[in-house]
């Protein structure tokens, strides 16, 4: 369970630092294009996507506030509840297209459930902590 939990949080963090890249980094207008929003709005909604990638997988490497993990995943749940509302207006009225964003939304939820209830990550021992710093 923990390898699963790990390669999905990695595919994870891996779109959203994609997704994340291309908002905060492209020309406003060709972003425009495929997202019909104001430019302040794309950009807040890039700097979500890489908090929330880099939420994903840090914390729990780091074994510093692990538990931000499941909160980073619940957030980008959120954001993916957005899009998945808004997807079809965007394109007209069609469904499929809200069918990425869901799928990214239950799979963030898994991670959030999984690492919080089933399989949390224990913090990083102080003592442990303290012995490497000294060294």
């Amino acid at each position: 369970m923990s390898r699963l939990l790990w390669t999905l949080q990695s595919l994870l963090a891996l779109f959203f630092l994609f997704s994340a890249s291309f908002k905060l980094l492209a020309p406003i207008d060709t972003i425009q294009q495929q997202l019909p929003l104001p430019e302040l709005s794309i950009r807040g909604i890039g700097t979500i996507e890489l908090l929330g990638a880099l939420g994903l997988v840090l914390p729990a490497l780091l074994r510093i506030l692990p538990n931000l993990t499941p909160l980073a995943a619940a957030g980008l749940v959120l954001l993916m509840t957005g899009a998945t509302l808004l997807s079809p207006s965007f394109t007209g009225g069609d469904l499929t297209s809200s069918i990425l964003p869901l799928t990214l939304g239950v799979l963030c939820a898994f991670v959030a459930y999984a690492r919080l209830r089933i399989k949390p990550i224990a913090p990083r021992q102080r003592a442990a902590a303290l012995r490497f710093a000294t060294r």
